[in-house]
């Protein structure tokens, strides 16, 4: 089937809400400029003029409520924004082998999430970094991405996102890919998107893992406008 990628902006607006790296064509941007971006979005920006913010993570929540056993160690890629952190350990006791990690290439994003976690704050491991570097990220259990991955165009990109993602999630581990829909918004934060149905969102990251489920969510932004996602549950094989 056909992903649906809309064509590259002009080199004035090449900022990019994912986490990457430096390539070689045009359209990709240094992660300093992507960063610079960000940082200047999150440091004048409220969550009532972020699109994709969403107060409760309900059907990550729900996906991940799924899953036996409950997963430990747990990774949130450019989840600054994201409460799905402080859900989790909302919903369980103190655990000894609990790693609850939440990675943003903004540090002002990190910095508003630290301040929303409160008491939590101190049980989640806060890194700021750009995951197409292939950083050191350790083992998890579950790896959860909302908003990230169908912000990356180059094939280069999606693959060596796809490699961390499948050398950092543990055998029988899992991951939780959430884009637009094919009949989601064509652009997001003034910035192209690739939209997916479940099938071509499942080849992405076929054969390291296998998509066991899938949901829509009709997200509402906080100004009431609806767009549409698509939630991919995988396991690792």
């Amino acid at each position: 089937m056909q992903r649906h990628c809309i064509p590259r902006v002009p080199s004035n607006e090449q900022h990019d809400r994912s986490l990457t790296q430096p390539s070689m064509n045009s359209y990709s941007d240094s992660t300093d400029q992507r960063r610079a971006h960000w940082e200047g979005v999150y440091a004048t920006k409220p969550d009532a003029d972020l699109s994709w913010f969403q107060s409760f993570p309900t059907v990550s929540l729900a996906l991940t409520n799924t899953l036996n056993p409950p997963p430990i160690r747990v990774l949130d890629v450019g989840g600054g924004q994201s409460a799905l952190a402080c859900e989790l350990l909302t919903r369980r006791p103190s655990d000894p082998a609990e790693s609850i990690a939440v990675l943003d290439i903004s540090g002002s994003a990190i910095v508003r999430a630290k301040a929303r976690a409160t008491s939590y704050a101190d049980r989640i491991r806060w890194i700021v970094g750009d995951v197409l570097e292939s950083p050191y990220l350790g083992t998890v259990d579950l790896w959860h991405d909302r908003a990230v991955f169908h912000f990356l165009h180059e094939v280069d990109d999606r693959k060596r996102y796809v490699d961390l993602a499948s050398r950092t999630v543990v055998s029988a581990g899992h991951a939780i890919i959430a884009t637009f829909a094919l009949s989601g918004p064509e652009r997001c934060s003034g910035l192209p998107v690739c939209r997916y149905s479940a099938e071509t969102l499942a080849a992405e990251f076929t054969p390291a893992f296998q998509m066991i489920n899938s949901v829509r969510e009709q997200h509402e932004t906080p100004w009431g406008k609806s767009q549409e996602f698509i939630y991919g549950l995988f396991v690792r094989r």
